[in-house]
């Protein structure tokens, strides 16, 4: 049995839950969904400039586990931008 997921901290709420590139119709974009937790990493590294080792203890997670949350989010926020698909975030 898998051991339980930890909850992650997340201290940023925003009312913005899509974004999409200008001009194209909606049900004619792919889309990528960001989960919470992804767009807290990408605030607290990349928007907000801390070490990782700081932004792993304000989420109260492992540094290995923000890393890997941070690349996640990069890599779907990359793929949107590159490929044109809306970025959907989860509720």
């Amino acid at each position: 049995m898998p051991r339980p997921r930890k909850k992650r901290r997340i201290c940023f709420e925003t009312d913005v839950k899509y974004f999409k590139p200008a001009g194209i119709s909606k049900r004619e974009l792919e889309q990528v969904d960001l989960k919470k937790e992804e767009i807290e990493a990408l605030r607290l590294k990349d928007f907000l400039g801390k070490a990782q080792e700081e932004c792993a203890k304000e989420m109260e997670i492992s540094q290995p586990t923000f890393h890997r949350l941070l690349l996640e989010a990069r890599k779907k926020v990359t793929d949107s931008i590159v490929n044109g698909k809306a970025i959907k975030i989860e509720e």
